[in-house]
């Protein structure tokens, strides 16, 4: 998946914008679920937040607060870094933070969690529970067109091909599986859900 996303960080945000690949293809009401998306993560409290996997930064740029953002790819954080100057960029490993607990009030990551395997997945979490007391997650909604996990075949525009896992959520079983949590947004696209630190999460205090 890295070798993937650093290739795709020049055309990356074609895919909410709608161009290249994404042009005329049928996406109903895509265009107004950004939007309301890009509000909601604005409508989020002001906070020291960490935004990890941020990719080109095109969600880190709603986040209210003092910033850091991370990433893996550093042709992503070149991009990134135009958006959003004012964060602190770090090139780093989702799976092992390079932070000390409680760094951050919240973690925030958009469209990859979704990209986990089970192990993944837990070793993720275990990260963000330790640098902050909150995480929201924001990704892709359960579809009738999609099966809830699958690998998928993505191409980009000069024709290479690439295998991603991916799944899809119904944003109260999301927020069931990150250990209990609040669905801040939910559409026919996108789902938004904060989870706080619990106990059984082995939390740190400040």
């Amino acid at each position: 998946m890295k070798t993937y996303y650093d290739a795709r960080a020049p055309e990356y945000d074609e895919w909410y914008l709608g161009l290249g690949r994404f042009e005329g293809i049928e996406r109903p009401d895509w265009d107004r679920a950004v939007r309301e998306l890009e509000r909601a993560i604005s409508e989020l409290p002001a906070a020291r937040t960490l935004d990890v996997a941020c990719g080109t930064g095109f969600l880190t740029r709603h986040l209210r607060g003092e910033l850091a953002a991370l990433d893996q790819s550093e042709r992503m954080l070149a991009i990134a870094r135009r958006r959003v100057p004012h964060a602190e960029l770090v090139q780093g490993d989702a799976l092992a933070l390079p932070f000390a607990a409680d760094s951050f009030d919240r973690v925030f990551t958009g469209h990859f969690y979704g990209h986990l395997q089970r192990k993944q997945r837990a070793r993720f979490l275990a990260q963000a529970r330790r640098v902050a007391p909150e995480l929201v997650v924001v990704d892709a909604a359960v579809r009738a067109d999609r099966g809830p996990a699958e690998w998928q075949q993505r191409v980009l525009n000069d024709g290479s091909r690439y295998e991603v896992y991916k799944r899809y959520f119904d944003p109260h079983a999301l927020a069931a599986e990150l250990g209990g949590g609040t669905v801040l947004h939910s559409d026919g696209w996108f789902v938004m859900v904060s989870s706080p630190r619990s106990d059984a999460d082995g939390g740190h205090g400040r």
